[in-house]
This record gives C-alpha cells, structure tokens and sequence, in this order.
C-alpha cells in the first residue's frame, strides 16, 4: 500500500503544536546507552522512525528497550552479537547504525555496520568515519552486505582534525574515544545544541570530555560508563518549520517546548522577513502580524550560524516576500534541488552553482547548484508534488497549505522521519488535509 497526501490550501494555521525530543538528538543518546554497564533512563521522545530503528537494532544487540509514560528505559547490562542478516534488514534506510561502531567496539570486540541510507541532499560521505575509526586503532574489512569492523585489542585516543564540522563524524568520535585508552583531541569539531546534549549524555554516564572555544573537544578515556537518566532537548528544527508554516499561511502558531536559544539564527531570520514572535517560559508564538513579507539575504552555516534544515522551510516564505531574496547553501550541495516543483506551483526561483552572498563557500567551482534568486510574493497554485527529503517534504506541505487549490503529496513516508504525529497536528491547526491509502 502507498500513501499520498491530499492538502487543500489557502487556510491560515492558528493554534497550537507541541514539539518533542530533538530528532537528531534522541537516536544517538539511544546508542549512547550501549557504552553503559546499567540502565539508562531517555525522556521527550518523538514517536518518529528513527526511534523505532534504533529500538530494533539495541534489541538485536541485548540491550532490553522498554517505553512507558515517561519515556524510554534502556537496559544494556547484557550485549550480546547479532545476526548480520537481521541487522541489515532492520536499519533499512537509516544512517543511525554508523554511530553503533565504536559502542560495539568496545562491549563487544567487533561490528558490522549494513550499507547506509537517509535523505538524499549531497554528500555525507561514510570513509571517513571509518578512517577515524581506523585511527582509534579498528580494523575495516568490506564486504558487499556491509562493513566489518574488529578491534583487536583496546581502541586508543587520537588525534584528529575534521577537513568541515560535520555533525556525524563529531558524533562518531566522541562515542568511540569515551572509552579509548587515554586522551583524544578533535579539532574543527561541530557544536550544534544537539552535540552539546549528546555530550551531556556522555557526562551523566561518566565521560570526562572538555570543549574550547575553538571547537577543539579534549576526551579522556575512562574504564568503565554507567547509565544515565536525561531529557532531551527540544526539536529546535520541527519547531522552525511550524514557525514557517504560520508565517506562509498568514497563521498564528504557539509551539509549546521552542527554546529561543538553540533558534536563535533563525529567530533573527524570522524577523528580518517580517514574521513576528513572542517567548514565555512554555514556548514561543509565531505568526504573521499583517502587511508585507520582506526581501533578504540568507547563507546557511553551520552552528551558530543558520542552520541547513531551516533553510528549505524558510525559502517557501521566501516566495511571499517582496523582492529578490538571495540564498546560499553551504552545508549540502544538493539541497536546493526541490525549487523546481514549487517553480511548478507559481513561484519564481533562480537556482545558479556561484556563491551568490559573496562568501566562498567549499562548493565554489564545483558545479553544485547552491545558491537561489527568490523573486516574490508569487501566487502558489496547488500541484502534484514528490517529497524529495525530509525538510524538503515539509517544505512542500507547507506550499500546499500556501497555496490555492488542491495539491497531493506522494512519498510523505519521508516526513514521518522527523515530524512527529505530523497529520494531527495538521488537523489541531485547521489544516484541510486528509491521507489517501492506495
């Protein structure tokens, strides 16, 4: 059975949202509960695929995964091997089973890690986890299933410099030299809020890790992690996304468990387009306060700077906004590539491969298209639409809410991905929107 998604557009979102544990947050503290001798206790969990990916692959490896009212309760007191088939057709599409390396590493011995999937937005090219890896003292082995890792003896600190902060490989590291034989020093490390979380995890169970202002981290490996009891922090991108979709459809949205500082790039952005906020101490109200979207400049960047995942979100506002605005994506080289179906739609989007802010980014002369001329407002008219990806999906939910007439949505399974409960909340804020089962 398919799926596809029926949104009659032109009603403005007005209520309220509730948003839950950070998608790029909660899977990784659900790995981290396998560097552990005890239990682990993890709470605001979305009820997202990821979830119940990670779920499966604990459970295959021993860890006892139980969820009641309060959250998720992990026992892995007991890791034991799992069968390669059964971990190759559990993870599925998911790039989550890369981060089990070095926790299974160090309980076990040994990993295999399935070939890897997720959103197609550009290059998060997996060699270089397994060259650190490599460094931590692993040896690699591939194979067509996947990729064999055995550890030998104990994995060793090291020294390591990222060539750009990525998230994954900053996440990679610091679940492998947690328990590595003495000191690791990660340079040009990221330091997204869900990082500085993920480290917090890793305090609780007993990690001695330090991070500079220079994005340089120092990890001291320890002999043995306990478990932890944590609460996740806030989706701050599920949160941007409603903030947008009140915005486009000249809504108002209340989106209770926002934080305002791990937003606050995008709060800015928000701003500067004509959108207004307000902040209490349960979330922040998002809405459209009347008049002209205007005009601006946008340049994605990694934190603190405006993260990647707003940006396809915020550039549909974009096409309500009077003027050419200008956008530059600088994280993935691939994910302006959904434009090309709201150009369908109405709206005017100029894709071209320079820099066009003025900032070299590591794409420049590649012949990526990152970078966007916006011209609006444009008058959205409804459409067929296929989800590229998962802020590329939401992205087009919003422009069919936006836009007059009817338009279906196929491929929304992408959504379930990182928007929890995403139809009911539809349906709390006035959305005229019903799924089709094929």
């Amino acid at each position: 059975m398919t799926q596809r998604l029926m949104v009659h557009g032109g009603n403005p979102l007005e209520g309220e949202v509730r948003v839950s544990g950070a998608k790029n947050l909660v899977p990784k503290a659900m790995v981290a509960a396998l560097l552990g001798q005890g239990v682990s206790h993890l709470t605001n969990i979305p009820d997202i695929r990821d979830i119940h990916v990670v779920s499966g692959l604990l459970r295959l490896h021993g860890v006892t995964v139980h969820q009641d009212d309060s959250g998720l309760i992990l026992d892995a007191s007991h890791v034991r091997n799992a069968n390669v088939e059964d971990i190759v057709g559990h993870a599925g599409s998911s790039r989550i089973p890369i981060l089990f390396s070095g926790p299974l590493l160090h309980r076990l011995g040994h990993a295999f890690i399935p070939g890897l999937g997720g959103c197609d937005i550009g290059g998060r090219p997996v060699d270089f986890h397994f060259e650190v890896l490599s460094q931590f003292g692993a040896t690699i082995e591939n194979h067509p299933q996947g990729t064999y890792l055995v550890a030998p003896q104990r994995l060793r600190g090291t020294k390591i410099e990222l060539p750009y902060p990525s998230v994954g490989a900053t996440e990679q590291v610091l679940l492998t030299a947690v328990l590595a034989e003495g000191v690791t020093e990660l340079r040009n490390a990221a330091a997204e809020p869900e990082i500085v979380d993920l480290i917090c995890v890793l305090q609780k169970m007993g990690a001695i890790i330090t991070m500079g202002a220079d994005r340089t981290i120092l990890i001291t490996g320890v002999d043995e992690l306990n478990g932890y009891n944590h609460r996740a922090l806030p989706d701050r991108l599920e949160a941007a996304s409603w903030a947008c979709a009140a915005l486009a459809t000249k809504g108002d949205i209340y989106v209770k468990g926002a934080e305002q500082w791990p937003m606050m790039a995008f709060l800015d952005a928000f701003r500067k387009v004509g959108g207004a906020f307000e902040v209490d101490d349960e979330g922040i109200r998002f809405w459209h306060p009347g008049g002209e979207l205007k005009a601006i400049v946008l340049e994605t960047d990694v934190h603190p700077g405006f993260q990647t995942d707003w940006q396809q979100p915020l550039l549909v506002v974009l096409t309500q906004a009077a003027g050419l605005s200008i956008v530059h994506e600088t994280v993935y080289e691939s994910r302006l590539g959904f434009t090309g179906e709201l150009n369908q739609m109405g709206a005017h989007i100029q894709p071209y491969n320079e820099c066009l802010t003025g900032s070299p980014c590591r794409f420049e002369r590649t012949n990526h298209t990152h970078s966007a001329v916006v011209s609006g407002p444009s008058k959205l008219i409804g459409g067929e639409l296929h989800v590229p990806d998962l802020r590329g999906g939401f992205a087009y939910l919003i422009a069919a809410l936006a836009a007059e007439g009817t338009s279906t949505l196929h491929g929304i399974d992408l959504i379930d991905r990182g928007y929890e409960n995403f139809m009911e909340k539809l349906r709390d804020l006035g959305a005229d929107a019903e799924m089709i089962t094929d």
